[in-house]
């Protein structure tokens, strides 16, 4: 985010896009109630009638997949009603000429059979975005960045904030908010294919040298060009390209796209290992399982989607054999030849990111006592860190100019047909956090909702298939059919049904489709072609889901209890190929 989340309170206009805070992060939605209540400006752009459209000012009913055409249609708008800020594009951007030769074509008038949008409406959300004061902010969420075209989308919100002079001073700019917690500290810490801690680049030689030094290892060792997507795990393996798979505090069977195609890819792994503290689908077919610490057991740093580190402490120790995850890496890393010793996570805070990373070197341990924090970039112990970023129009480039960058509207990747003629889009859910594995088992949640979960649809879409509400539905796409319960919600769009991921048995993910955006590498889970219909038998249909459902805890469950994981052949580094007896395994536990 290029501002802060308590800045949203001052904004004078929120533009949510594709973005629902209500169920995807409340306490910024706590925020946006507070900024509406100081006088505001609220636009929701978004299929569904989200819980954030109740207090907007303009709702816009956009048709799902058509992110690129809106974006380009409302900033055609801003331009062609003379609401550009003309001398900040002048001094502050690069390239609006050529970003203009696309963005004309995109009117409202000529993109409302694609985008749903009545040109009118159109207009009048632009003058409220580009004139409000003293700032703007354009939030987005999953539903921009898990479809075909998500950099493309990232970089015309971008365009649209820079040619308003939303950008670059307080409270105002872009503001994409994180799907999970701390992936922002994931991102922040080098967990990419393509970046060292602090975003820096693996293909630049100075920078492997620095990391080499750091970590004494000649630089060789480390690769110079860009890694593998964890998106395209189930190809690679497929292609023979990776053998093993380190799976970290993750469940890809229930949260990744077509996840059946990805179980049986898995499947032909020479070595599985999962690190985590429950027993997922994941963790019941990796070969190895290492327990690791949960949330309550540890402490660290986390960063939040604007950029601030937090320090959270334990709340008790360890349980059993688990131990902290940068424990069980170290004690890896020492079998494989490679002496790794930190004495805390302090310690591997300063070594690893303060020492490594300009921006985040006054980000200290002492800032972040209590309930105290710091937001990089923070580059000196003195700095009071960033709330907001290229203040001035000074944006981090070469020339330290913003470059406008336009792009072309692209069908989603499998539109609907006369055999599955409706549009499954996945959606996150508030009662529940993430894959479900911390939250499946607590009862009070489970009261308030069970599987198989749910399949949101339209009444008119229910009724055309005489589904009525809670009845229990096939939901079935060309790569899958799972079972689901009906919920008949108007608050969504006609001829789309939302599910959330987090279902073990109504498991969408075994429908999604592996399209992936060319250069992001992020699936199209918001958009595929699916069918509901009705099963006929609903007894027969509350007994199987039940069924299905005892039938997964017990494998669970037992995959919990067994312990012993029988020999393993694993290759480090090349090295001779070694027998690993379960004895060995406990002891790497």
């Amino acid at each position: 985010m290029s501002c802060g989340v308590p800045g949203i309170e001052d904004a004078g206009c929120l533009f949510l896009f594709g973005y629902n805070p209500n169920t995807s992060h409340p306490l910024v939605a706590r925020r946006m109630v507070k900024a509406k209540e100081k006088g505001a400006k609220i636009i929701v752009a978004d299929p569904r009638f989200i819980e954030t459209a109740r207090i907007a000012d303009i709702y816009m009913p956009l048709r799902n997949g058509s992110n690129i055409a809106f974006l380009n249609a409302f900033a055609n708008s801003i331009v062609t009603q003379g609401l550009m800020d003309e001398e900040f594009v002048r001094e502050h951007t690069l390239g609006f000429e050529e970003w203009w030769k696309t963005i004309e074509r995109y009117t409202p008038e000529n993109t409302q059979h694609i985008t749903g949008i009545d040109p009118g409406m159109m207009h009048e959300a632009a003058r409220m975005y580009a004139t409000a004061k003293p700032s703007s902010i354009l939030c987005w969420g999953m539903g921009v960045c898990q479809h075909r075209q998500n950099v493309e989308a990232v970089q015309t919100c971008a365009a649209i904030a820079c040619i308003s002079h939303q950008i670059a001073k307080p409270n105002s700019g872009v503001a994409p908010v994180r799907g999970q917690n701390n992936v922002q500290g994931a991102c922040d810490m080098g967990a990419l294919p393509n970046f060292f801690p602090g975003y820096q680049k693996v293909t630049d030689p100075a920078i492997r040298q620095k990391f080499a030094d750091n970590w004494n290892v000649p630089v060789e060792q480390l690769s110079d060009h860009v890694g593998y997507k964890v998106t395209d795990l189930g190809h690679l393996v497929e292609e023979g390209k990776i053998h093993a798979f380190y799976n970290f505090g993750e469940d890809p069977l229930q949260t990744d796209h077509d996840t059946q195609h990805l179980a049986h890819q898995l499947s032909k792994l020479d070595l599985f290992v999962s690190q985590d503290i429950f027993m997922t689908q994941t963790s019941a077919v990796a070969d190895v399982v290492l327990p690791a610490t949960s949330w309550g057991e540890h402490e660290g740093v986390f960063s939040a989607c604007d950029r601030t580190f937090q320090y959270f402490s334990a709340a008790v120790p360890p349980k059993g054999e688990c131990k902290h995850d940068w424990q069980i890496f170290s004690e890896i890393a020492e079998r494989m030849g490679y002496d790794m010793h930190y004495k805390n996570t302090q310690d591997i805070w300063d070594h690893e990111c303060r020492n490594m990373w300009p921006a985040a070197y006054g980000a200290t341990y002492e800032k972040m006592a209590g309930c105290g924090h710091a937001q990089w970039p923070i580059p000196t112990l003195e700095h009071p860190g960033s709330p907001d970023l290229f203040l001035g129009g000074k944006f981090t480039t070469p020339e330290g100019k913003a470059h406008l960058v336009a792009h072309d509207y692209v069908d989603p990747s499998e539109m609907p047909d006369d055999q599955y003629p409706l549009i499954l889009c996945t959606v996150r859910e508030v009662g529940h956090y993430s894959c479900r594995s911390m939250t499946g088992n607590c009862e009070q949640l489970s009261n308030l909702a069970e599987e198989p979960g749910f399949a949101h649809i339209h009444p008119a879409d229910a009724q055309a298939r005489g589904i009525k509400n809670n009845d229990l539905v096939w939901v079935s796409s060309r790569r899958g059919k799972i079972i689901t319960r009906a919920f008949v919600d108007d608050r969504v769009n006609e001829g789309a049904v939302y599910m959330t991921y987090q279902w073990w048995i109504g498991k969408c993910n075994d429908l999604t489709i592996h399209r992936v955006d060319a250069r992001s590498h992020t699936p199209e889970s918001k958009y595929c072609a699916i069918e509901v219909e009705r099963v006929e038998d609903q007894v027969w249909a509350e007994q199987h889901a039940e069924e299905l459902y005892m039938e997964l805890k017990a494998r669970l469950t037992a995959e919990s209890n067994e312990g012993q994981y029988g020999d393993l052949r694993v290759a480090y580094n090349g090295l001779e190929k070694r027998d690993i007896t379960p004895g060995q395994v406990s002891e790497l536990n």
